[in-house]
């Protein structure tokens, strides 16, 4: 899947994987986790989430990565936030208070830029990519974080045969095999979220299940 994709998909406002209110699942299970103040968390393709708010209102520093230019001013300028703008090597590098939001290719990042994010929150991007791009995304995470990293992840899963993707499925099973080498894995929550996704009723699919993991770096 080509960055032009993405950045269509914001041109023309086709904006169906944002959420307009901060994720319940975050609010509900983020605290668990029991993270020390300050600490910084990585929430790769972020989007405008008002999500990195919320973690910014926690304490935490937050280290946010986006394609899309167009995104990222959103966010800031919805926020009422004006932020300090970098250039960091190819990624342009918005601050502002405890958020930071690096636009680029998210498999352009370098080690050293994530070797202090001691958190991990996705939402939304492992179920953005397709198969391969899964596989890589996840060795990414798998190379760069290190031990001790803990967080959430959120998927999606259902029959792949009746909606194309994104947002794709990502079953139980594939999760297993693309972290469960280097990641302990708990679910901590489960549920059928079809009755409230008209648009994947509308598309054929007879079920959709949203599963939301405990993740930690071995």
């Amino acid at each position: 899947m080509e960055p032009k994709f993405w950045q269509e998909r914001w041109a023309r406002n086709q904006l169906g994987f944002h959420l307009p209110e901060v994720n319940p699942y975050l609010e509900r299970h983020w605290p668990s986790l029991a993270l020390a103040e300050g600490a910084k968390v990585l929430v790769p393709l972020c989007g405008k989430s008002l999500d990195l708010m919320w973690l910014a209102t926690q304490g935490h520093r937050v280290l946010g990565v986006e394609l899309s230019e167009q995104a990222v001013e959103a966010f800031f300028s919805e926020q009422s936030l004006t932020p300090r703008i970098t250039q960091r090597g190819v990624f342009t590098v918005y601050q502002a208070d405890l958020i930071e939001v690096w636009c680029g290719d998210f498999f352009a990042l370098d080690a050293e830029v994530l070797a202090d994010c001691t958190a991990v929150y996705d939402r939304a991007a492992l179920i953005a990519l397709p198969p391969l791009m899964r596989s890589q995304y996840t060795e990414q995470l798998n190379n760069m974080l290190r031990p001790g990293c803990q967080g959430l992840l959120i998927t999606l899963d259902y029959d792949q045969t009746q909606k194309a993707g994104p947002p794709f499925a990502v079953t139980d099973e594939e999760v297993k095999v693309l972290l469960g080498v280097h990641w302990s894995l708990q679910v901590i929550e489960k549920q059928d979220i079809l009755g409230e996704s008209w648009k994947f009723v509308q598309d054929g699919v007879t079920g959709l299940d949203e599963r939301v993991y405990r993740v930690a770096r071995a």
